[in-house]
């Protein structure tokens, strides 16, 4: 699933709005998981969203320069 840097932005807008400082915590959560499960496609879609979370002044950690 590729997602457009439209869709990325929102998205990452989205966890911001929803989860506030507990943002970067919830992306690290799901990218933790979908490596778990084995899901490639799916850490590289939410790695991209950490760093858009981080532009967006959120601190994304680690999770966000991974890969």
């Amino acid at each position: 699933m590729s997602l457009s840097e439209l869709e990325l932005w929102s998205a990452a807008n989205m966890v911001l709005t929803t989860h506030g400082e507990r943002a970067p915590v919830f992306v690290a959560e799901r990218i933790g998981a979908l490596a778990l499960a084995g899901d490639v496609e799916g850490v590289a879609v939410w790695q991209a969203i950490a760093r858009r979370l981080s532009e967006l002044g959120a601190d994304a950690g680690p999770m966000a320069v991974t890969h």
